[in-house]
């Protein structure tokens, strides 16, 4: 086997709490270091060597992605005051292209093949020259005729905001650097709202600009609100009524929303209510209401109904009650009903309720076959219809637009995504498992296999996991998926604490000091699997990124004879010493999420317990892969080189369990942008575990499949 890279050691001592530890690889956060690039280049090298024998499983699985999507693809369009937006993918292009046709008055759909199409951005045009692309902004003003756009070649999320003339599909002279991904219009289709980063990749002001008047790069545009508590992200929307521009003041934990007039850009923006720690909020507008959807005595959320006149909590009046069993997830506000969201015992849900004269009628659920599934909201930019668009899929069915007329219920499928070569989703079976931590709380697997499957202890196994930021990780179908499933791979997904699946207490219950239920949650969800016959330690993979990176870490540590590998892309397992450096971007807003060590001996203690690098031990480990972008601006590249570097010094892995470290030069958090790279991305990840369990061949009923190797 290759030699793996070996990183410089210069040592770095740090004392906190009367803890002394030393960091040999602290210089790894210099950029300007020489032996940083050559050192990332031989990881790359190191890991297309050892990955080498599986590059024609690689190639393999890129074609049945490939093959298995339809690459020639149209959007469902959807209406927005005079034209049809849609979005469309073209054979061998990277990247989508956004178009427009003008309605023809029938209030109908319009034929992709009828009338003139109209390009507004082709993204592939934008990729040009670079090797990465990322739009952050595409929003076409109320009038029909510019649109605002972002874009990022970095991956760093730092975006240029332009205009396009779409009369002449000319860009204007407009070119502003540093901007994030608010934004909105005013009801003019002059002036416009964007938001700019402050040093820590914070978006902290927000700016109006009048399009073809202000200065092109936006030097000289009015600072309408700069956010100087490092807690808070400002954000700009536009309400779906057209009537407001909605500015949102958002920490982890407390929240603050500001109205303007759409027709009166230049007034000031007033607040609706206060913000207050701990208490967060958004707000939906239709006629003279506000429809606030606020934990304040109401963990779950709760719905109330304020007027727009007086928006202040004194006049709020209730319009669903808090629950201790269902989470209000968002509200969605049109001119005669209401979407909310919702979320009961993990499962998402949409309820509709009717706006009548005194305030709001009759209410129902809408219903749905499958228990493991998602639910949410789909592309309603209309505010006055009778139709809605919701999204729904789940680990066996492909994503689905579906549109539904809110008055009779009936329902219509609108688009289904296509996935080619016979895929028959009755060949699959998916389920809701239920494995017992520690504590006794009962935890959440959705699970997904292939039909005859044996439940012997020698299937292979991938269990996701994230548990973070109350993000629900709902399940989700995947083209990708199947080369694992056909494979004969079990796959499953952790809904550990941390998450928001349960509701806003499961979220607490995996965050501070309660952050441990997170790893151990993982943890028993993965014996489960394997004392009920899913799965065996020699057979499990783990998967898992950002914050779930930092789980995948620390489940290595707490368990690595469980695991035959951890896969952790763009993993924050160097997570308390980026938390006690408040100088790195996102360091101090993120002290809400995990508690601020530098304050905090008891905090400081619970994340030394967990934190991945911190924690590795002389044992046998799985094999890893990890990821990392250099330009990301989330977790810094330097964290998962670390923890690599630390890990090979430390573990006493042997050439069949490598500790691998793949490093994109060229992108961010989000790996390769174009699809064809990502979908290679994506091939090399799956190639590693299956060639970690003993799968190394094609899928069963390939023509190849004799070849299909089974040891363990």
């Amino acid at each position: 086997m290759a030699t793996a890279p070996e990183a410089k050691r210069i040592p770095v001592t740090r004392r906190r709490f009367g803890d002394v530890t030393v960091d040999d690889y602290a210089w790894l956060r210099d950029r300007d270091d020489p032996d940083l690039l050559p050192l990332l280049e031989a990881e790359n090298a190191f890991t297309d060597e050892v990955m080498a024998p599986t590059r024609p499983l690689q190639e393999r699985i890129f074609s049945e992605i490939k093959e298995r999507t339809q690459e020639t693809d149209l959007s469902v369009p959807h209406r927005k005051g005079a034209w049809w937006y849609y979005s469309r993918t073209e054979e061998g292009k990277a990247y989508r292209i956004h178009c427009r046709r003008p309605d023809d008055g029938s209030g109908a759909a319009i034929d992709p093949d009828e009338a003139t199409e109209a390009v507004i951005l082709d993204e592939n045009a934008l990729a040009e020259g670079h090797d990465y692309l990322s739009v952050g902004v595409a929003d076409v003003s109320p009038d029909g005729n510019l649109l605002a756009y972002s874009v990022d070649h970095a991956g760093n999320e730092e975006h240029t905001l332009r205009v396009r003339d779409l009369r002449t599909g000319d860009d204007l002279a407009e070119a502003i650097p540093g901007t994030s991904y608010g934004f909105a219009w005013a009801a003019d289709s002059r002036t416009c709202f964007y938001t700019t980063l402050d040093a820590a990749q914070r978006p902290w002001r927000l700016h109006r600009h009048v399009v073809a008047s202000d200065p092109p790069d936006g030097g000289a545009d009015a600072l309408v609100h700069q956010e100087d508590d490092e807690r808070f992200f400002v954000g700009v929307g536009a309400s779906r009524s057209g009537d407001l521009v909605v500015m949102s003041l958002e920490s982890k934990v407390t929240s603050e929303v500001w109205l303007l007039d759409s027709q009166r850009p230049t007034d000031r923006f007033r607040v609706v209510e206060p913000r207050r720690q701990g208490v967060e909020y958004s707000i939906a507008h239709s006629g003279a209401h506000l429809y606030v959807l606020c934990n304040d005595g109401a963990p779950n959320f709760a719905l109330w109904r304020a007027p727009l006149a007086e928006p202040g909590r004194a006049g709020w009046e209730p319009v669903i009650a808090h629950r201790d069993d269902t989470r209000l997830d968002g509200v969605e506000a049109f001119a005669r009903h209401l979407v909310v969201h919702v979320r009961t015992a993990g499962t998402t849900g949409l309820r509709v309720l009717d706006l009548v004269s005194d305030g709001v009628g009759a209410r129902r659920d809408l219903a749905f076959d499958e228990d493991v599934r998602t639910v949410g909201p789909g592309v309603n930019e209309e505010f006055d219809t009778s139709t809605y668009r919701f999204s729904y899929q789940s680990l066996v069915t492909p994503p689905s637009v579906f549109c539904e007329d809110v008055a009779t219920g009936e329902r219509t499928l609108l688009k289904r995504q296509p996935v080619l070569g016979g895929y028959d989703p009755a060949a699959y079976e998916s389920a809701r498992l239920w494995a017992r931590a520690g504590d006794g709380a009962e935890v959440p697997i959705s699970a997904v296999w292939k039909r005859g499957v044996p439940r012997d202890g020698t299937a292979p196994c991938l269990l996701y996991g994230y548990g973070s930021y109350e993000a629900s990780m709902d399940p989700w179908f995947s083209i990708a998926r199947l080369s694992l499933l056909d494979r004969g791979v079990v796959f499953a997904v952790a809904h550990v604490r941390g998450g928001g699946e349960l509701g806003r207490r499961w979220y607490e219950g995996g965050k501070l000091l309660a952050k441990p239920n997170t790893f151990g949650d993982f943890v028993a969800c993965a014996r489960h699997l394997v004392d009920g016959g899913w799965t065996t330690p020699g057979r499990l993979v783990a998967r898992g990124g950002s914050a779930g990176g930092l789980l995948m870490g620390a489940v290595a540590n707490l368990a690595p004879e469980l695991f035959r590998a951890v896969i952790a892309e763009v993993p924050f397992v160097d997570a308390l010493n980026t938390i006690l450096d408040p100088s790195l971007p996102l360091t101090v807003i993120e002290w809400e999420e995990w508690g601020n060590p530098m304050e905090s001996e008891d905090v400081y203690r619970c994340m030394r317990s967990y934190t991945p690098y911190e924690n590795v031990q002389p044992v046998r480990y799985p094999a890893i892969f990890a990821t990392g972008g250099l330009s990301d601006p989330r977790v810094g590249y330097h964290e998962p080189t670390k923890w690599v570097q630390h890990l090979r010094r430390t573990v006493t892995n042997r050439d069949d369990r490598p500790i691998l470290l793949r490093m994109e030069m060229g992108a961010g958090h989000g790996g390769p942008s174009g699809r064809y790279d990502a979908w290679r991305h994506e091939a090399e990840i799956l190639a590693f575990a299956l060639w970690q369990v003993g799968v190394e061949g094609p899928a069963p009923g390939t023509p190849d499949s004799d070849q299909r190797s089974s040891s363990a």
